[in-house]
This record gives C-alpha cells, sequence and structure tokens, in this order.
C-alpha cells in the first residue's frame, strides 16, 4: 500500500515538473522577439530514493523528480566582448554622421568655398589684363564679397554644428544618467529576488540590456559581486557601484572668444571633477566638436592670409582715380595695417587714426625676392608704411592703451575679412590697386636707389598712370605661389624657413584649401571602413550571443511535444495507479459474500 501512494507522489511530481517545463517553454516562445531576452530552462534532478527491504537487504526505490533551478542561457565572456566592443562601433558611427556633415557643410559641388575662391581668383586675372575697364573692377569687388561671404557662412555653420553637438551631449548625459539610476534600482530587486536562492532571470535579462545601451554611449567595464549586483566602471570612474550612483552633469558655459562660442566640459557632480570617456557616442561628440574648431581654425587662416598677403600685395600699387591713391586694404579697415606674426602664428593689428594711403608709403627698389641661382637678377618696387606719419589709435575701452600689435581671435579674424569701404563706396572701384610702379636703370644698368622724401622721377621709381595691371599679377599670383618653390621673404631661406611667414604655411592658398578638403573626404572615407569593419566584429559577436542566448523555434516545439507526452504519460500512469487502488480497496477483501 506504501508503495502504491509512493507511486503516486512519483508521477504526481513527473506531473508538476512536466507542467513547469511547458511554461518555461512557452514563455520562451512569448519572448522570442523581446530585446535583451535570454533562453531559459527547468534543471531536473532526482529527488531522494525511499529505503525499501527485499530478499537480498534494503533497496533504494526511486520517488521521482524535482526542479533544482530554472536557469536562462547566457555567455557571460560573449557580453563582456560585446560590451567591449559596442562602444567603439558607436564612436564609429557618430563620427561618420559628423564627417556626412562637414562634408555638407563644404560642399564644393555647387557654389561653395572653393567655387568662390576660384571666381575670384579669375576675376584678377581678367583685370590685369582690363585693369581700366570698370565692369572688370566691380567683378574683383563682387567676387571678394561672395568669398567673404562663403568664409563667414561656413564659419557660422561650423558654430552652430558646435553648439548643436554641445546640445546632443546634454541630451546624452541625461539619458545616461537615468539608465544607471534604473541600473541601481534593477540591483536592489536582483538582490531581494535572490536572497532566497532564486535566479531573477528575467529582472537579469533587463539587466543586462541596459548595459548594452550604456555601452553605446560610454565604454564601461562591468563587475558582478557575490550578491549579484553590477558595478559600472568607466574610464577609472565608479559610475555604479552596487546601490549607489554617480551622477554626471554639464558645466557651467565657459566663454570661447577664439571661436565666438560657450564650451561645456562633463562633470561628476558629486566631486565636481572632469569626466572624460575613452569611446562612445559621447567621445565622438567631444572629438567633433574639437575637429569643427580646426576646420574654424582653418578657414581663419585663409581670412589672415587674405588681410595680411593679399593686402600688403594690394598696398604696393594705385588705383585709377585722380589722386592715384596707394596704400590702400582690399580687405578690412582702411586705418589698420594687419600683420602675420611668425613667432606666435596669429594675425596682429595696429590701428591709425588715419587712412593708411593718408599716412603714406615710401616706395623702394628691390632685388628679386624670388630669387633662384643661375638667373638674371630683376627688381622689383616694394612700399612701406612710414609710421612716423602716423598716430596710433587709442582703445576706446581703456584711453592708457594703444591699439598697436593687438593679436586678434580666430573668430574676429573672418569677421573682419570683408571688403574696405572705401573700395565699396560710390566710384571706389577706382580704388582698386591693379596698377604697379616700375624704375629707371643708371649708367651701371641697375635701378636708383630711393631715398627717404626724395623726388620719384630723380630716383629711379616711375609711377605708371596708365591701367597697366602689373599689381593685379602679382596679386593674382598670390593663390597659386607655393613658397615651397619659391621662397619668398629670404631668398637664402628654404621652404621649412618660410613655413611660419604666412598663414597658410609654405603652400599656396588654393593648395592649402584642397588638402583641407582632401583630408576632410579622407577621414570621412576611414570612418566609413572603420564603420563596416566594426559592424562585422560586432555582428559575429551578436551571432555568438544569439547561438547561446536566442530561441530557437524548432527546439521550443521539440520540447514542447515532449513534455506535453511526458505530462500525458505521467497521467496515464496515474490513471492507472488510481484504478488499482479502486480495485484494492473497493473491490478485494469483502469476506461472506
Amino acid at each position: 500500500m506504501r508503495s502504491t501512494f509512493a507511486g503516486l507522489n512519483t508521477m504526481v511530481r513527473g506531473i508538476n515538473m512536466n507542467q513547469l517545463s511547458q511554461q518555461t517553454v512557452g514563455h520562451n516562445i512569448t519572448n522570442a522577439d523581446t530585446d535583451g531576452y535570454s533562453r531559459q530552462s527547468v534543471n531536473l534532478g532526482a529527488t531522494r530514493a525511499q529505503e525499501h527491504g527485499s530478499v537480498y537487504g534494503n533497496v533504494l526505490v526511486g520517488t521521482g523528480v524535482d526542479a533544482l533551478s530554472l536557469t536562462r542561457a547566457r555567455d557571460i565572456y560573449a557580453d563582456r566582448q560585446y560590451w567591449s566592443e559596442n562602444s567603439p562601433k558607436s564612436y564609429y558611427e557618430a563620427r561618420a554622421k559628423e564627417y556626412d556633415k562637414l562634408e555638407a557643410i563644404f560642399n564644393d559641388t555647387v557654389e561653395g568655398i572653393e567655387s568662390a575662391l576660384g571666381d575670384f581668383f579669375k576675376s584678377w586675372q581678367t583685370l590685369s589684363v582690363y585693369a581700366s575697364d570698370s565692369s572688370a573692377r566691380v567683378s574683383v569687388l563682387e567676387h571678394g564679397k561672395v568669398f567673404a561671404d562663403k568664409i563667414h557662412s561656413t564659419a557660422k555653420e561650423l558654430q552652430e554644428q558646435i553648439e548643436a553637438n554641445y546640445e546632443d551631449i546634454r541630451m546624452n548625459v541625461g539619458k545616461v544618467n537615468e539608465m544607471l539610476e534604473n541600473m541601481v534600482e534593477l540591483n536592489k530587486s536582483i538582490m531581494g529576488a535572490e536572497a532566497t536562492g532564486a535566479s531573477a532571470n528575467d529582472l537579469r535579462d533587463q539587466r543586462d540590456l541596459l548595459v548594452d545601451s550604456i555601452s553605446s554611449f560610454v565604454n564601461v567595464n562591468v563587475y558582478e559581486s557575490n550578491d549579484g549586483m553590477y558595478s559600472l566602471v568607466s574610464n577609472g570612474v565608479s559610475l555604479v557601484n552596487g546601490i549607489n550612483h554617480l551622477t554626471l552633469e554639464m558645466s557651467a558655459p565657459i566663454a570661447n572668444a577664439d571661436y565666438g562660442i560657450n564650451d561645456y566640459s562633463i562633470l561628476i557632480k558629486e566631486a565636481q571633477i572632469a569626466y572624460q570617456p575613452l569611446s562612445g557616442s559621447l567621445k565622438a561628440e567631444m572629438d567633433a566638436i574639437e575637429e569643427d574648431k580646426s576646420y574654424i581654425d582653418q578657414l581663419s587662416n585663409m581670412a589672415a592670409f587674405m588681410l595680411s598677403d593679399l593686402n600688403e600685395q594690394h598696398q604696393q600699387g594705385h588705383g585709377i582715380d585722380t589722386t592715384r591713391t596707394a596704400g590702400t586694404n582690399f580687405f578690412g579697415d582702411s586705418n589698420t595695417q594687419y600683420v602675420w606674426d611668425a613667432d606666435t602664428k596669429s594675425l596682429k593689428y595696429t590701428k591709425y587714426t588715419e587712412s593708411l594711403d593718408t599716412i603714406g608709403y615710401n616706395y623702394t627698389v628691390k632685388e628679386n625676392k624670388n630669387y633662384k641661382e643661375g638667373e638674371p637678377n630683376y627688381y622689383y618696387v616694394e612700399a612701406a608704411l612710414d609710421e612716423t606719419k602716423g598716430t596710433v589709435a587709442k582703445d576706446p575701452t581703456d584711453s592708457t592703451k594703444e591699439l598697436k600689435d593687438v593679436t586678434m581671435k580666430k573668430i574676429e579674424i573672418i569677421n573682419t575679412l570683408a571688403l574696405n569701404t572705401q573700395l565699396t563706396a560710390p566710384n571706389g572701384q577706382l580704388l582698386i590697386a591693379a596698377s604697379g610702379y616700375g624704375y629707371k636703370l643708371g649708367d651701371d644698368g641697375k635701378p636708383y636707389a630711393q631715398t627717404p622724401g626724395g623726388d620719384k622721377e630723380t630716383n629711379g621709381i616711375v609711377e605708371n598712370n596708365e591701367g597697366d595691371g602689373a599689381n593685379s599679377v602679382l596679386v593674382e599670383t598670390l593663390f597659386n605661389l607655393d613658397m615651397t618653390k619659391t621662397p619668398k621673404y629670404d631668398k637664402e631661406a628654404t621652404a621649412a624657413a618660410n613655413e611660419a611667414k604666412r598663414a597658410i604655411g609654405s603652400i599656396s592658398l588654393n593648395a592649402y584649401y584642397n588638402k583641407a578638403m582632401t583630408e576632410l573626404g579622407s577621414n570621412a572615407e576611414a570612418m566609413d571602413a572603420k564603420v563596416k569593419a566594426q559592424d562585422e566584429v560586432v555582428s559575429q559577436i551578436i551571432e555568438w550571443r544569439e547561438t547561446t542566448a536566442g530561441v530557437n523555434w524548432n527546439e521550443e516545439l521539440t520540447n514542447m511535444i515532449m513534455f506535453q507526452q511526458g505530462f500525458s504519460a505521467c497521467s496515464r500512469c496515474l490513471t492507472t495507479m488510481d484504478e488499482m487502488l479502486d480495485r484494492l480497496i473497493n473491490s478485494t477483501g469483502v469476506v461472506g459474500r
């Protein structure tokens, strides 16, 4: 009788365990498409056997099956590999998007900076041939204005992109903080649920999915304590430590006068120290801001070249107005002298109370500045500002301070790049210094040397009153003047020695811009290749994870049939035992019938 009841109990356990397994299969199937879900399974084990006597001694009779645990299929090594590779994947993807934006800003397939620069150069070429033609002069002004406007608008778009990136960082910092808070709550829930020895599989899935998301923003290392709680460490900072977490925040705005923007940094709120991620989308946006600034630097250098070198050359010629005006700036203020400082690599200005052409220039015959050994010497006329005639202006904000050798900010240089108002005034196009100066040779075949205050005619300098376009030729030469081939400032100097003499270095203006655009295209292409390569790496890891944790429909349906048949078999066996007991109790042992 005892054996019969033990058998019934065994079948009941079998029914219960098959039912539990079927429920688990159903849970797997219904969550097959749930993000982060891990396949679960019931680990079964035989229950403790009962001891029974026999002819040859006691025997142990099995009492059925019971659930040892309900576990999820998860490969922690695959998880750690995914978290490690997901951060650079997000970094590359974010950087690739930033390069797409930069290429849209510098879009030279339409009328961009390259087109404006080319048209400006061509207008000077035309002026060198038709120096007296009013339409050719107006064309130079118009194309100069278009070029300056393109520099301005491009710099403005870069500033806006920097501001947008900072706003994105602010939003993403908020998302990370929310996820860190959720991580702490899940840690608490998991610790409480597993205090009795159970495994909080679904909560653990949610927590691992949360780590997946966090790893897309910042690089993280995950550590699990003995009580089942996660700690998240990023670049040496414990963002989550069990039931505690740190909070990220944006710093107060830091005015950046160089670029005309406000800079921000990411801080650990509790300690007020800077936090710098090593990878992820936050790092990508921070790097993108620095790269945007570098392009503002390059635009600033192009503007500085125009304000210093092009203005310098323009000052060497004279207009075709009545007074043959000389010493004017093409870009910038009429009263300001712009000079590139080779030592500090910055553009400086000196402002005078009178215009440069009023202060006056001394013209001197000099030797060939493009000297090459073996070639005949030739001479050129160079004008130098007579500073003894001018008064340096005072700073309107500080009357004790002179506006001399003032270093200009990057964005200030760009904003200063505008046509001289003298040239844009009525008949101002006549002041464009397209015409140049000549000289007279002495009996020895060399030009007269000019003496200070001397008469130009008697000292060899000859002003050409016709619109000869000689200075236009020299201006247009600046666009393609490569200092690596024709040292300008010192006939004995090498290209390396001349590198710092100009804002754009030793290469030509056209080459400088083309080099920047070539680097942009190359960097964008390289980043796209990195995105593709990293996608393949992460895809392999995801496949690796799915092999372990993913729900396989064929396998689950097979298990469902198997557990269903097991349930049916146990039920049928239980029915048979019930019939046996009914026969034993109700149909036997009746005496005297």
